[in-house]
């Protein structure tokens, strides 16, 4: 005879109902769950010694982990002692183990958005949070910041954030208390492996294109289907003009990847390529383009796009939010824009009264033939991409933020 099936319990059944919400209202009562039981700093920011303690995903491809471990290349080239905690991905967190050599009175900078930083909070050791100064490193890519931040600001003393275009977003959260620091690109600079085109499956004799993104950074604001209305604009079918879409994260959401697909299917020169990546191969396929190409909406920086820079490769990216504290029209091939409302279908890059860019395909266009038709053209805006970036994501601005901490840095 066979047994009956066993009944699910309360948790089962409450996890199930759990499950059946929509996700922003998940997501708005794990935070407001998180934000009531979460740890807060001491009231009072204690001063800071020792050197600096660096959180976040530390060991995880995101904006967030590169800018962390960026972070830490930079003061450890500054000379500051510094100590890492590496962070589950945000807001999927496990308990954290603090360095046994971590100081009292070390500052803790914690690559951990506002939203999740509770959750954050909650995941650390009351060691890592009381008795030390905590800032929170943040990156918004909008002019204006949704209500999910606002609880935010209980959990550090102060904000460090990439660039003036975030910093003019954060500061009416905490006035006074944001300062601009750009990870410092300079003292890390990318460091490909030595695959070439060939690895890549990519012909020698053909002009090619990269538009590199991550599906986790919000489909809409990437833009990558204008990346592909510009190619085709510009090139049509031509065998010799190969567009080449660096994708990151296709299977965490697949409607946007099947998006992709389909409006690249039937071009014979728009290639996806979906494979994860190690960094330094993912630097060396950006070495192997021509151009670069970044048609985004808004970045709070645009890492990709600096990292190609730094590499002397020419760079056509949109020229509108924080790729142009690096950008400029002598050292990028800047397409031109119109400002409109923020829609992103995820609702997490929308905020009252935002705006981002809408890039001109069709200037878009005309920047990939010329560049197409002019060696000498990308050879110099690689060569002065280089210059600049190099020179404005320097350790200047990480050097002056230590020293304003009371941390001597050589």
């Amino acid at each position: 005879m066979t047994p009956p099936a066993p009944q699910a319990g309360p948790p089962a059944a409450l996890h199930r109902l759990w499950r059946r919400l929509p996700a922003g209202p998940r997501r708005r009562a794990l935070q407001a769950a998180a934000t009531w039981l979460a740890p807060r700093p001491d009231r009072v920011p204690p001063p800071a010694r020792a050197g600096i303690a660096v959180a976040g995903e530390l060991l995880r491809a995101s904006g967030l982990g590169e800018a962390a471990r960026l972070m830490l290349a930079g003061l450890q080239a500054l000379g500051v002692p510094t100590w890492s905690l590496p962070l589950a991905s945000l807001p999927a967190l496990g308990r954290t183990a603090p360095p046994p050599d971590l100081p009292d009175g070390a500052p803790l900078l914690l690559h951990a958005n506002a939203p999740v930083l509770p959750l954050a909070a909650r995941a650390l050791p009351r060691t890592a949070l009381r008795g030390r100064r905590v800032i929170g490193y943040w990156a918004w890519e909008l002019p204006t910041l949704p209500p999910a931040w606002r609880g935010g600001g209980a959990f550090v003393h102060e904000v460090w954030t990439l660039s003036e275009f975030c910093r003019a977003a954060l500061d009416p959260l905490l006035p006074g208390r944001v300062r601009a620091v750009p990870p410092p690109l300079a003292a890390a600079p990318p460091a490909p492996s030595a695959l070439d085109r060939a690895a890549f499956g990519l012909p020698d004799d053909a002009l090619v294109v990269v538009a590199a993104f991550s599906l986790a950074s919000s489909f809409e604001r990437k833009n990558p289907l204008a990346a592909i209305a510009a190619h085709r604009a510009a090139f049509g079918t031509r065998p010799d003009r190969l567009l080449v879409l660096k994708v990151t994260e296709p299977g965490a959401f697949p409607e946007d990847f099947r998006r992709l697909r389909e409006a690249a299917a039937g071009a014979d020169n728009i290639r996806i390529e979906a494979r994860s990546l190690p960094p330094a191969d993912h630097h060396a396929l950006l070495r192997c383009a021509d151009v670069v190409m970044s048609l985004h909406r808004s970045e709070g920086l645009g890492l990709v796009p600096a990292e190609a820079m730094c590499m002397a490769r020419p760079v056509l990216a949109t020229g509108w939010s924080g790729n142009m504290e690096y950008m400029d029209a002598h050292c990028a091939a800047l397409v031109s824009y119109r400002l409109v409302p923020a829609r992103d279908p995820r609702r997490v890059f929308e905020a009252p009264g935002a705006h981002w860019a809408e890039p001109d395909i069709a200037d878009a266009a005309r920047w990939l033939q010329r560049l197409a038709d002019a060696p000498a053209l990308r050879a110099e805006l690689g060569a002065r991409g280089r210059i600049a970036v190099l020179a404005r994501l320097g350790l200047a601005p990480l050097r002056a933020a230590v020293a304003s901490l009371g941390l001597v840095a050589p």
